[in-house]
């Protein structure tokens, strides 16, 4: 069955009616293979099988990808799209109504949240349920902290780290840590950061080779 037909309203930006009834059953077999996902055991052969239904699940696995279940996402995943070695902590929660790209060697902490689904601000279209929905990009490299959101439309450069906690409602550039509610940029990642891991905690040079 051909379900492109059925995401024509996702992925433009513009406004529509989500619970369209021919959406929602195609919604419904999107999350079904999240379910299967999450009730894999974590005894090797069920890690082997979580491995598989993975690449049914999202958009697109690239090599030595890991989830930690449980994984929720309004669409199951259908519309995340991984890189190489992205791994996601416990309780990643992808509102990915359009697409969420996450780049090379990202690690998301747990009980993050990315969101792509926006309702407008008029109270009547809200009533109605009306939305529309913007993409997210996160860069290669990236580190997501413990108990990051991260809004719609938004793009992460590479390498940039977002403490635990944060809300990132803007655009944050490559090479930064960012904080905070929302999110702004602390300091730059210098070269210092390849000599310290902490504070006066040095870096053993053999672990760059």
């Amino acid at each position: 069955m051909d379900d492109s037909k059925y995401e024509k309203d996702l992925h433009t930006g513009n406004i529509y009616y989500p619970t369209d009834m021919k959406l929602v059953m195609y919604q419904m077999r999107c999350v079904e293979i999240m379910h299967r996902f999450n009730k894999t055991s974590s005894r090797p052969l069920g890690l082997l099988r979580r491995m598989r239904i993975m690449k049914k699940m999202l958009a697109e696995v690239g090599e030595d990808c890991y989830i930690e279940p449980p994984f929720y996402a309004n669409f199951g995943g259908k519309h995340v799209h991984f890189g190489d070695g992205v791994y996601a902590n416990f309780h990643l929660t992808c509102v990915d109504d359009t697409h969420i790209y996450i780049g090379d060697n990202t690690m998301i902490g747990p009980n993050c949240t990315i969101c792509t689904a926006q309702h407008p601000i008029a109270p009547a279209l809200r009533e109605k349920g009306y939305q529309y929905n913007l993409p997210v990009y996160i860069g290669k490299n990236c580190w997501l902290g413990a108990n990051v959101t991260v809004l719609p439309g938004v793009t992460i450069g590479d390498n940039t780290i977002v403490g635990a906690g944060s809300v990132v409602t803007k655009d944050l550039p490559a090479n930064v840590v960012a904080v905070g509610i929302p999110a702004k940029v602390m300091r730059e990642i210098t070269d210092k950061d390849n000599t310290f891991y902490r504070k006066d905690k040095p870096i053993p040079p053999e672990l760059f080779q």
